[in-house]
């Protein structure tokens, strides 16, 4: 293996010029594909191999796959967080007005996320007639934070790049709803992945509460950098995510440990038992 090409193939995916709206907009453009890909692949994917997938709902399979984009999308954002809040030496040096060829793409590349999620979550509200307010509202104020950074090419991503980090308990809470839906809740397995669930909920609670000491502590740098405009967005998600969303979706996730019931279906039964096959007779039967 050589280090030095593989470290310029990884440099060369970042190396755009992301002053120019073209740039930009296509790497919005790709992120939104990407993610719908993921979505639809998925769906391609487990029709072919799960008799348990293919006897979900209509919604239950749309559901399904939305939360397994989810969970790819955390990690992407986990990686990204976690290199910017521990290892990356520009970010550490200035969080007010650093960026770097990295964080132009991931931002752009969530950008695309979060349109692929607002877009679908109002159809699904629409065609299944749901009403999930708390994720219109999260993935809204997340996607407005966002479109500050594709408008405003001065903008520091610091905090943006630790907004895409509170993602990271994404991948477990998928985990845990795919667990659900195939009759596996309970098992040792579960209730592993569920813990961990619930302490990255709290992780995120002081993740939010590091984002409120750079943003006070350089609120005037920051208004200037962002754009008054983009400053009160800004305050308007992080404020909804640190008294709203953050407590009540730590309770929720906490209550599941000991209530395994998904929300979305709460008429599905749970197996005490251990895992077994991925097959029809796995899939949870619907009480009568």
């Amino acid at each position: 293996m050589n280090l030095a090409n593989d470290g310029a193939m990884s440099r060369a995916i970042f190396d755009w010029d992301y002053l120019l709206w073209e740039v930009r907009l296509k790497l919005v453009a790709a992120g939104f594909f990407i993610y719908l890909g993921v979505f639809l692949l998925t769906h391609w994917l487990f029709s072919w191999i799960s008799t348990s997938y293919r006897t979900f709902s209509a919604k239950e399979k749309v559901f399904s796959n939305i939360a397994i984009t989810r969970g790819l999308f955390g990690i992407q954002c986990s990686v990204a967080g976690f290199w910017a809040l521990l290892i990356d030496p520009v970010f550490q040096a200035d969080q007010v007005y650093s960026q770097q060829k990295w964080s132009w793409f991931h931002c752009l590349i969530a950008s695309g996320f979060f349109l692929f999620e607002n877009i679908s979550v109002h159809v699904c509200n629409i065609v299944f007639r749901t009403s999930d307010v708390l994720t219109v509202v999260h993935h809204l104020l997340a996607f407005g934070g966002l479109l500050g950074v594709i408008t405003n090419v001065k903008s520091g991503h610091y905090l943006f790049i630790m907004g895409l980090l509170v993602e990271m308990s994404t991948v477990s809470h998928c985990i845990y709803l795919i667990l659900v839906r195939i009759g596996w809740a309970k098992a040792l397995f579960w209730k592993a992945n569920k813990w961990i669930g619930v302490h990255l909920r709290h992780c995120r609670i002081v993740l939010t509460y590091h984002m409120w000491w750079v943003y006070i502590s350089n609120w005037n740098d920051l208004v200037e950098n962002m754009g008054l405009l983009h400053f009160i967005i800004f305050f308007i998600g992080l404020s909804t995510l640190t008294l709203i969303l953050n407590p009540y979706w730590t309770y929720t996730s906490t209550r599941r440990l000991f209530d395994p019931v998904d929300r979305k279906f709460p008429n599905t039964a749970v197996k005490n038992g251990s895992p077994g096959k991925l097959d029809s007779e796995t899939f949870p039967k619907k009480r009568i």
